[in-house]
C-alpha cells in the first residue's frame, strides 16, 4: 500500500496532502495555495495542476490516482455538478475535466462526505467506537450538510445527496432556503441564521460565539432564547436520522459543533423525538480538526 493523495477543493483555499498509506495520518507533505474562484472555472482547474504539480517537486513522489472532496456533489446521471456554493463549478463536468487534466484516475465526493470517512477511518469514530458500521457526519457551520458511510464506504446515494439532511423540512419559521424550499434546517441551525434570529428581536447583531458565552453567563434572555432554539430544533430535526438510519455513531463538526450544550442537552432533545425509550448512539467532537476534509478527500 502506497502513499495516499488527497486534495480539498475550498471556496478560498485548496489544500493538498500525502498520507504516508490510507491506514495511518501520518503526513508525507501537506499544501495549502489561493483557489482564486473569481477567475473562473478554467483557472480552479488549472490551480489543481500546479498544486499536483508542486507536491511532486517538492517530494518526488509522483501519484498513481487522487481523492478529491469538494463542495457541492456530482450528479450521478450527468456527471455534472450541482450544489456547490462556488457557482462557476455548478452545471460543469468537474470531474471529467480535472481527471483530463491530471492525467490519472480520480474520485470525488463532497466535503461533507470527506469530513465523515476520515473521522470513521482516522478520527473520533476510529478512537471511540472502532467497530461502528454505520457513521452519520454532521456538519453544522456555515452551512448545514452531512455525510453518510457504512461499512467504511460512503454512501452518496442515485443523486448524489446521500445524508444532506440540510435541506430537509424542519420548521416554516426559518423561511425561504437559496435551494427553493421553506423552512429547511439550514434555515434554523446554521451559525448565520442563528445570528440572524437573535439579531431579529433584539435588532443589534451579535456573533455565535457571544451569544452562547451571554447565555451561559446567564446575562441575556434572548442570548438563552436562541441557544434553546438551537437545542430544541436539532432535536427535532436529527431525530429524522435516527429514526431513518439509525447510526452507530454521529459525528458533529463545523463551527456551532463547537457548543457543548449540543452534547448534552442537544442529545437529549433528539431522545425527546427518536421510536425508542432511550438514545444510546455515541455523538462524538471530531478529533481531526481542519485535517479531516483534505484526509477523507485522500481516503477515497
Amino acid at each position: 500500500m502506497g502513499p495516499a493523495w488527497g486534495i480539498d477543493l475550498g471556496g478560498t483555499k485548496i489544500e493538498g496532502v500525502i498520507l504516508e498509506d490510507r491506514e495511518s495520518a501520518k503526513v508525507l507533505k501537506r499544501l495549502r495555495i489561493p483557489t482564486e474562484a473569481k477567475n473562473g472555472y478554467e483557472h480552479i482547474i488549472g490551480q489543481i495542476g500546479r498544486l499536483v504539480e508542486v507536491l511532486i517537486a517538492e517530494t518526488g513522489i509522483k501519484p498513481d490516482k487522487i481523492g478529491i472532496g469538494t463542495p457541492g456533489t456530482i450528479e450521478p446521471s450527468s456527471g455534472l455538478m450541482k450544489n456547490s456554493n462556488t457557482t462557476c463549478l455548478n452545471g460543469m463536468p468537474l470531474h471529467r475535466d480535472i481527471q483530463r487534466s491530471l492525467g490519472i484516475p480520480v474520485n470525488m465526493a463532497n466535503d461533507a462526505n470527506c469530513f465523515t470517512i476520515a473521522e470513521t477511518m482516522l478520527g473520533a469514530v476510529k478512537h471511540n467506537v472502532p467497530d461502528a458500521q454505520v457513521v452519520f457526519g454532521i456538519i453544522m457551520g456555515t452551512g448545514v450538510g452531512g455525510g453518510l458511510v457504512i461499512d467504511g464506504k460512503i454512501i452518496g446515494g442515485k443523486h448524489g445527496i446521500g445524508g444532506e439532511w440540510g435541506h430537509n423540512f424542519l420548521d416554516e419559521s426559518g423561511g425561504n432556503c437559496y435551494c427553493g424550499k421553506v423552512g429547511c434546517v439550514e434555515r434554523i441551525l446554521s451559525g448565520p441564521h442563528l445570528e440572524k434570529y437573535y439579531e431579529s428581536i433584539v435588532g443589534v447583531p451579535k456573533k455565535l460565539k457571544d451569544i452562547v458565552a451571554a447565555h451561559k453567563a446567564g446575562t441575556d434572555k434572548v442570548a438563552t432564547k436562541t441557544v434553546n432554539r438551537l437545542l430544541h430544533f436539532f432535536g427535532k430535526g436529527f431525530a429524522n436520522i435516527i429514526n431513518t438510519i439509525d447510526p452507530d455513531a454521529v459525528v458533529i463538526g463545523g463551527g456551532v459543533g463547537n457548543i457543548d450544550l449540543l452534547y448534552s442537552d442537544g442529545v437529549w432533545e433528539v431522545e425527546k423525538h427518536i421510536f425508542n425509550h432511550t438514545l444510546d448512539t455515541p455523538f462524538l467532537r471530531p478529533k481531526l480538526g481542519d485535517s479531516a476534509g483534505v484526509f477523507g478527500a485522500a481516503l477515497l
